[in-house]
C-alpha cells in the first residue's frame, strides 16, 4: 500500500516538474524562439501548439508569428493557423507567402499575393515580392511576374538589394539573358550574389562563354570570387572541354585556397571527368580528405561517363569496404550508362549490389532504372519497377511514358498519362514531348495534336522546337506533308535544319519528289549544303522510281563524299561503331565503308 502511494506521489512530482518546465519556456521570448527552432518534425510543433493553446500563448501576436515561422515547410498546417488568427501582422502575412512559394502548389503563393494586395491594412514590403517572384520563378510564370516588377517599380521597392537579386535570377529563368543583362547593368550596386545569379543564368541557358566573361569581368573590377562563383566556372569549363583554361582555373582554386572546400573539389573531379581528364579528376579523389558520398559519386559518374564501369565497380565495392553506404545518386550515374550503351548485365549486377545493400527505391534511382530497362528492351520489367515505387515524381512518370512509346504502345503511354494527371501529378515539357513521340510511333495524328493543343492552352507550357519537331514527324508520317511544310513556315520560334529534315524524310517515305526537291532548297538557302539532304533525296527518288538530275549526285570516291552542286565540298563519312555484350566481356565492331 505504501509502496503504491509513494509510486504515485512520485509521478505527480515528476509531472509537476515537467509542467513547470513547460511553462517556463514562455518565460522570455528568447526561449521560445530557441525551443520552436529545436522542433524538427510536425508532430513535435502540434505538440508545441497545443502547449501554447493550454496556457493562453496562441493569443500573443510575437509567439504566433513564430510558429508560423516554425512550421513553414508544412504548408497545409501553416494555413490551418493562419485561418484562426483574427488581425495578423505582415509578419504573419509574409510567412503564408513564404510556406506558398516553396509548397508543391506555388501557384497559391500568387493567389494570396492578389489577396495581400487588396487587404487595406496590410502594406506590402521587399520581403512579399521576393516571396511571390519565388512562385512566379517556380511556375515560370513570366507575365505574371513581369507585372510584379512593374508593382515593384511604381513602389519604389528596387533600391532594395535582396529584390533587385530575386528579380535577376526571375528574369534569368523566365524572360531571356538579354533583358537580365540589361537589368543587371541598371543595377546602381551590386554584390557578389547579383555576379553570381548572372553566372548561373547563362550557365543554365548553354552559355559557358558568358559564364567566362562574366567570370573575368568580375575580376576586373577587383572583386573576389567566392565557392559559388567557381561552381558555375568549372562546371562552364567542364561543358566547353577546355583542358588548357581548366587547367587554369585549377591553379586559380589552389592559390586562393578554395581546394580545401569539398564543393570545389567535386567541381574539378567532374571537370575532368567531362574534358576526358579523369585520372587528374583521380588524383585529386585520392588527395582529398575527408571524402564524403558527393565526392565518391562524382568520380564514379567521371569513370561512368568515359566508359570506364570496371573502375567506376571497383570504386562501388571500395565503398562498401569502408562502410560508406552509397546512394540514389551514386547508382544514377552508372545505370544511366547502362541504358546508353545497353549493357544490360552491367546494370542487373548494380541492381544486386542495391538489393544487398538494401537501398530504397527513390525516384531518382526508380527513373534511371525504368529507362535502362526501356532502353534494353525489358518494358516488362520496368513496368514492374514503375509499378514497386511508392513514391513518384514527374519525372519517373515521363520515363515510364517514354518507354511505352519506345516500344510502340502509343495508347498504354497515353492510359498512363491520364492516369498520371488523375493522381495530381503536373506534365512538364519533357512529359509532353514523351506523349508526342509516342503519338509519333503510333501513328495517332488527331491525339498528337489534340495534346499540343491542351499544352498551351491547359497548361500554359511553350512549345519548344522539339515540341514542333514531334509535330512535323506525326503529320509527315501520317502523309500530310503539306501541313507539316506549312506548320515549319508558321513557326513563331525560329527553327533549325531537324525539322526541315524530318519534313524530307517523309518526304522520301511517301515518295514526294517535288515537294523534297522544294524542301531540299530550302535547307540549302537556310542553313547550307549538307551531305544528309542529297542523301534523303536520292532516296525519294528511289521509292518514285525515278532517277535523279545528274547536278543532285553523290559520288564516292576515295573514301570521300564529294558532293556536286555548283563549288565542290567534300566531308568524311564517319565510321559506324557498335557494341555487344557477351557474358560479363564487352566485344565492339568497328565498320567503315571502304571504295576501291
Amino acid at each position: 500500500m505504501n509502496i503504491a502511494v509513494n509510486s504515485s506521489f512520485l509521478h505527480l512530482r515528476q509531472n509537476f516538474k515537467q509542467l513547470s518546465r513547460y511553462y517556463s519556456i514562455f518565460s522570455s521570448q528568447q526561449n521560445l524562439i530557441s525551443q520552436l527552432q529545436a522542433c524538427n518534425k510536425i508532430s513535435e510543433i502540434t505538440q508545441f501548439h497545443a502547449l501554447m493553446i493550454k496556457t493562453g500563448k496562441d493569443q500573443i501576436p510575437f509567439a504566433l508569428s513564430k510558429l508560423l515561422a516554425c512550421s513553414i515547410q508544412y504548408t497545409q498546417y501553416t494555413s490551418s493557423i493562419f485561418k484562426c488568427i483574427q488581425n495578423p501582422n505582415l509578419y504573419m502575412y509574409n510567412t503564408m507567402l513564404r510556406s506558398y512559394s516553396i509548397s508543391n502548389d506555388p501557384t497559391k503563393g500568387i493567389v494570396f499575393f492578389n489577396y495581400m494586395r487588396g487587404q487595406q491594412n496590410v502594406i506590402l514590403d521587399q520581403f512579399s515580392f521576393v516571396s511571390v517572384l519565388r512562385s512566379c520563378i517556380r511556375l515560370s510564370e513570366s507575365r505574371t511576374g513581369l507585372a510584379v516588377h512593374s508593382v515593384v517599380l511604381r513602389y519604389g521597392f528596387d533600391l532594395f538589394l535582396d529584390l533587385r537579386n530575386t528579380l535577376l535570377n526571375f528574369y534569368c529563368v523566365c524572360v531571356g539573358m538579354s533583358c537580365a543583362r540589361q537589368l543587371f547593368d541598371e543595377f546602381p550596386k551590386r554584390d557578389l550574389v547579383s555576379w553570381n545569379t548572372l553566372m548561373g543564368g547563362h550557365l543554365c541557358a548553354g552559355n559557358c562563354f558568358g559564364v567566362l566573361d562574366m567570370f573575368v569581368e568580375l575580376r576586373r573590377d577587383g572583386i573576389c570570387a567566392t565557392v559559388t562563383t567557381m561552381l558555375s566556372v568549372l562546371s562552364a569549363i567542364g561543358e566547353l572541354k577546355v583542358v588548357l583554361v581548366g587547367e587554369s582555373m585549377h591553379c586559380y582554386c589552389i592559390k586562393i585556397g578554395f581546394c580545401y572546400s569539398l564543393k570545389v573539389l567535386t567541381a574539378l573531379i567532374s571537370m575532368y571527368g567531362k574534358i576526358g581528364y579523369i585520372s587528374l579528376g583521380r588524383t585529386l579523389f585520392d588527395e582529398a580528405y575527408p571524402k564524403d558520398v558527393v565526392l565518391w559519386n562524382c568520380l564514379i559518374d567521371g569513370y561512368a561517363k568515359n566508359g570506364l564501369l570496371e573502375e567506376a565497380l571497383f570504386l562501388l565495392r571500395e565503398m562498401k569496404v569502408q562502410s560508406l553506404k552509397p546512394n540514389s545518386s551514386t547508382l544514377a550515374g552508372l545505370l544511366s550508362f547502362c541504358a546508353s550503351s545497353g549493357a544490360l548485365n552491367m546494370g542487373e549486377y548494380i541492381q544486386d549490389f542495391v538489393e544487398d545493400q538494401k537501398l530504397a527505391l527513390d525516384p531518382v534511382h526508380g527513373t534511371v532504372l525504368i529507362d535502362m530497362y526501356a532502353k534494353c528492351g525489358l518494358l516488362v520489367k520496368a513496368v514492374n519497377v514503375f509499378d514497386n515505387m511508392e513514391t513518384k515524381d514527374v519525372k519517373c512518370w515521363t520515363a515510364m511514358i517514354m518507354g511505352y512509346g519506345v516500344h510502340g504502345k502509343a495508347k498504354d503511354a497515353i492510359a498512363l498519362f491520364h492516369r498520371m494527371e488523375d493522381e495530381g501529378f503536373r506534365p512538364n515539357e519533357v512529359t509532353f514531348l514523351a506523349v508526342f513521340s509516342a503519338c509519333s510511333h503510333g501513328g495517332l495524328v488527331a491525339e498528337g495534336i489534340s495534346y499540343f493543343r491542351r499544352m498551351v492552352l491547359e497548361y500554359g507550357l511553350t512549345p519548344k522546337i522539339e515540341h514542333y519537331g514531334c509535330l512535323i514527324d506525326i503529320l509527315g508520317r501520317a502523309g500530310l506533308l503539306e501541313t507539316a511544310r506549312e506548320l515549319i513556315k508558321g513557326l513563331p520560334i525560329e527553327g533549325d535544319a531537324s525539322a526541315w529534315r524530318t519534313l524530307l524524310a517523309a518526304c522520301r517515305v511517301h515518295g514526294s519528289v517535288e515537294l523534297g526537291e522544294q524542301v531540299k532548297k530550302e535547307l540549302e538557302q537556310r542553313f547550307g549544303e549538307h551531305p544528309a539532304d542529297s542523301l534523303l533525296l536520292n532516296g525519294t527518288y528511289a521509292i518514285a522510281g525515278i532517277l535523279p538530275e545528274e547536278g543532285d549526285t553523290l559520288e564516292v570516291k576515295e573514301g570521300i563524299l564529294e558532293k556536286e552542286v555548283g563549288s565542290s565540298r567534300s566531308g568524311r563519312k564517319e565510321a559506324g561503331c557498335s557494341s555487344i555484350e557477351l557474358c560479363d566481356n564487352g566485344g565492339g565492331f568497328l565498320s567503315q565503308v571502304e571504295v576501291h
